[in-house]
């Protein structure tokens, strides 16, 4: 393939269709971040099962924390992996994630009955390699592929998050009640560490540190040019590694609006992936196989809706599609309240009420938990090229910790039994704070088709 050298390396990445190499990376991050949903599916599916186990005697509120301890690894993870992404690199971080979730997630099999708070130890082990992968993977995409398409390709990564949830529901089906089973298939994505050798790390980090000459090779590596015919590198200030205090200092407000706004995105969903299937199956009464079938159904529609909302924030603008998924999801969550309340009062039958219930988490998934096809790839947007998993990862998880504090919520109002009574008002409240959300964001940079060595270089650090 040939190109000219009047043009940069950058240049070249943005005229050069796609490469075989540049897909094989996004591949890699796409079913590394497929794993979280799946880890997210199997904790809920065990707390499901646990709380009808005889042998575990599971409250309401144990159940509740367990998943909440999962959430407080993420926001740990997202926190502590995406300094380290500007540290020691996108890709060191990255497999350090896959390495650690999946050892932890292995030991979780041999969790013994009652052991409610081992297992709620493990989630947030587990929790801090799960919550580093998007923060890592995103910054890694973003600075292999060209600008016009940066919004879809990187949020690819997150696209295909969804098909976790359909794993893990598929999974459930074959494997039935034996969640110990089901937790020990998700130590699967280590073999993903085996792919991951095969490629180098981010230029622009390489860059950043000096070592011009493997920024290079990790250019033509993408391109699938001799180094020789890899353009100018894009002019970069060697500085030390971005720290949270220079974030506060000098990026202070895109780090308020991505912690706001991902934590009213994330409490808004985070609530349906922990208890949706506690509340369809101790609430509502499904069955567990119905429960299984049904959140496959779950996972197609935030699959649509993520795809849907990169796509779109290429076309249209990453603010305007966020703000237009956060008040179709609110729609879906509001449909869900009014179905439980109709219920609880009797006007409407277990049944009907409970269809008309999960109507509202497909809607609520589809574009309150779609619009993440977007959200955390817009977020990294707004960091320059030395401060970007850094700032992504302080302000998603800060914002994060919606998925401590629902789960819990939740969990704590329950007590020790589920009961449908207290969903209108909650899900009411997560409706509120997911229109908010996109308000939120609609104060953000917008930044479709810049290229990132342009946003906020100018900022005197």
């Amino acid at each position: 393939m040939g190109t000219s050298t009047a043009m940069t390396a950058i240049e070249q990445i943005d005229v050069i269709p796609l490469t075989r190499n540049q897909k094989s990376l996004i591949y890699l991050v796409v079913l590394g971040n497929i794993s979280e949903f799946f880890d997210i599916f199997i904790i809920g599916f065990a707390v499901s099962s646990l709380l009808k186990d005889p042998n575990w005697h599971l409250k309401g509120y144990e159940a509740g924390w367990i998943i909440a301890m999962s959430g407080l690894g993420t926001v740990i993870g997202a926190i502590l992996w995406g300094r380290l992404a500007d540290k020691i690199g996108r890709k060191s971080s990255f497999f350090w994630c896959v390495l650690i979730f999946t050892l932890f997630t292995l030991a979780a099999v041999f969790t013994p009955d009652d052991g409610w708070i081992m297992l709620a130890a493990l989630r947030i082990v587990i929790g801090i390699g799960v919550g580093g992968l998007n923060i890592t993977s995103i910054p890694y995409v973003q600075e292999f592929v060209p600008a016009k398409q940066r919004g879809l390709l990187s949020g690819l990564a997150s696209v295909f998050i969804p098909l976790g949830l359909f794993l893990g529901s598929m999974a459930q089906l074959v494997v039935g009640t034996h969640w110990r089973v089901l937790i020990a298939l998700g130590a699967l994505p280590i073999l993903l560490l085996i792919w991951l050798r095969q490629v180098p790390e981010s230029p622009r980090f390489l860059q950043s540190q000096g070592r011009s000459e493997e920024a290079r090779a990790a250019f033509a590596w993408a391109l699938q040019l001799p180094v020789e015919q890899v353009g100018p590198l894009p002019h970069m200030k060697v500085t030390d590694t971005t720290s949270y205090r220079l974030i506060f200092a000098h990026y202070l407000k895109p780090l308020v609006i991505i912690t706001l706004g991902s934590f009213c995105f994330i409490l808004g969903s985070s609530v349906i992936q922990g208890w949706g299937q506690s509340i369809l199956g101790s609430g509502f009464k499904f069955s567990a196989s119905m429960v299984g079938w049904l959140f496959m159904l779950v996972s197609f529609g935030d699959f649509l809706g993520r795809l849907a909302s990169a796509w779109l924030a290429d076309i249209i603008g990453r603010r305007w599609t966020l703000l237009g998924f956060s008040v179709l999801g609110a729609c879906g969550l509001m449909l869900s309240a009014w179905a439980a309340a109709m219920t609880h009062s009797g006007m409407l039958d277990i049944v009907s009420g409970g269809w008309i219930f999960f109507l509202g988490i497909l809607i609520a998934m589809t574009f309150g938990d779609g619009a993440f096809g977007i959200l955390n790839a817009f977020g990294a947007e707004q960091f320059p090229n030395k401060a970007r998993p850094t700032g992504l990862g302080l302000g998603y998880g800060l914002g994060a910790s919606a998925k401590v504090f629902g789960p819990a919520l939740l969990g704590t109002w329950f007590g020790a039994t589920v009961t449908i009574d207290l969903i209108p008002l909650a899900f009411g409240v997560f409706a509120a704070l997911l229109v908010i959300g996109g308000a939120i964001y609609m104060f953000a940079k917008e930044t479709r088709g810049i290229s990132l060595d342009d946003i906020l270089e100018t900022k005197k650090v």
